[in-house]
């Protein structure tokens, strides 16, 4: 087993973009409200060419992405979605944690996702099909996912170390792990670690949906009740845009009162390439976050669970939180208001743990009119009133990835 380090490790800067809200401010607002912007996703490459309403993907897609004045509107010229979503989130973060004042051989900026602008690359093959010599050059590296790395590093000077980490649904908790031990190590002193916004094309829609995975069209005509983890009546996960960002440092390090203290993180892989779930590796990271952090299962207060609404997903999910002891703790589900982020929904997820801290308040879970396992303690569709001391925080990927993380508020 392994022991946490005597310095303890936090988080002092938060950035967070998703289709309820940008910035800490209105995401926090609209999470306590239970809000929601689910519908018939319009961004072009989204859609299959000539779908009907009833036909169409449902998502909750950024309605308008206010970018600061700090990031100069030609740093955004020929930048995909994704990365002009990532350098917007992180600016937050980086003002927020202050980090003007270190040194930047001294930060890191880990990137959670792989394959995440698969909607911008549908768009420039369907473009230049016929015309592939007029194909812009740069495209030759803007495909790429560590482009994100370049564009982040770039814009913010950051020259520690900048690197993607891979772990499908997962990614963006993984980023997080890993700019912990950059920081645990002596790597760097801070690392920011960015969970990316997946910028799906209609041709991952239809293949998730065809998989299961995603949403069908039984709700086509009522978009606002497709999405619901955990529920009965759950049918499948409903995408959503979102990035969010965090900043790790040592607690000694820190200048002002840090959101959570990471006390604990583990990773376990199924040896399996199929998409479905496993309880032998999902306890087996609840049961490792948990022993890191030198916390018995009773001392957790709220669990923010991976639930994507899927059949046999949620079902093991819940299992595997009873078999670990943490079936007295509070539970909601973020994905019911902002949809299934994938590399970016570690992140967000973990991101809407600590300020929940904050704010002394659990957010609603929208859509839980009957919960598969209704003796646990759901909050339901009203937010309410809860001081938590200390969480846990959990996602999966496709390819056997399983990561959990147990916090303490700040």
């Amino acid at each position: 087993m392994r022991t946490a380090e005597p310095t303890p490790i936090v988080v002092s800067g938060i950035g967070v973009t998703a289709s309820i809200g940008q910035g800490r401010r209105d995401f926090t607002d609209a999470l306590l409200a239970g809000e929601h912007r689910f519908a018939a996703m319009r961004r072009p490459g989204r859609q299959k060419p000539a779908a009907d309403d009833d036909a169409a993907f449902i998502g909750a897609e950024i309605a308008d992405l206010r970018v600061p004045e700090a990031i100069a509107a030609a740093r955004l010229r020929n930048l995909s979605w994704s990365a002009q979503v990532a350098l917007t989130t992180l600016h937050e973060a980086w003002e927020d944690a202050g980090l003007d004042a270190v040194d930047p051989r001294r930060i890191g900026l880990i990137v959670g996702g792989s394959n995440i602008q698969q909607r911008e690359l549908a768009l420039i093959q369907a473009k230049y099909q016929n015309q592939v010599e007029f194909l812009r050059p740069t495209h030759a590296m803007t495909f790429m996912d560590t482009d994100l790395c370049g564009v982040c590093s770039e814009a913010f000077d950051i020259r520690g170390l900048a690197m993607t980490v891979g772990g499908a649904s997962a990614s963006g908790q993984l980023a997080a792990i890993q700019a912990i031990e950059a920081v645990r190590s002596g790597q760097v002193d801070v690392c920011i670690a960015l969970g990316a916004l997946m910028d799906l094309s209609f041709f991952e829609c239809q293949a998730f949906r065809s998989l299961g995975a995603m949403g069908s069209d039984r709700y086509a005509r009522e978009p606002e009740r497709a999405c619901r983890p955990f529920d009965r009546d759950r049918d499948g996960f409903i995408f959503g845009e979102a990035c969010g960002a965090i900043v790790v440092r040592r607690a000694s390090d820190a200048t002002r009162t840090p959101y959570a203290e990471l006390k604990g993180w583990a990773m376990a892989w199924d040896a399996n390439r199929n998409p479905n779930p496993s309880l032998e590796g999902e306890t087996a990271a609840i049961r490792a976050a948990l022993a890191m952090a030198g916390l018995p299962a009773e001392a957790i207060d709220y669990v923010n669970p991976h639930g994507t609404a899927s059949m046999v997903g949620d079902e093991t999910e819940l299992a595997a939180l009873r078999a670990c002891g943490l079936d007295r703790a509070y539970l909601n589900t973020t994905k019911s208001l902002v949809g299934h982020a994938l590399s970016a929904a570690g992140m967000v997820e973990l991101i809407a743990v600590m300020l929940q801290m904050q704010a002394g308040r659990l957010h609603p879970s929208r859509n839980l009119d009957n919960p598969i396992d209704a003796e646990l303690r759901w909050v339901g569709a009203t937010a309410i009133d809860h001081a938590v001391e200390r969480a846990l925080n959990m996602s999966m990927g496709f390819g056997g990835i399983n990561t959990a993380i147990c916090l303490q508020r700040g």
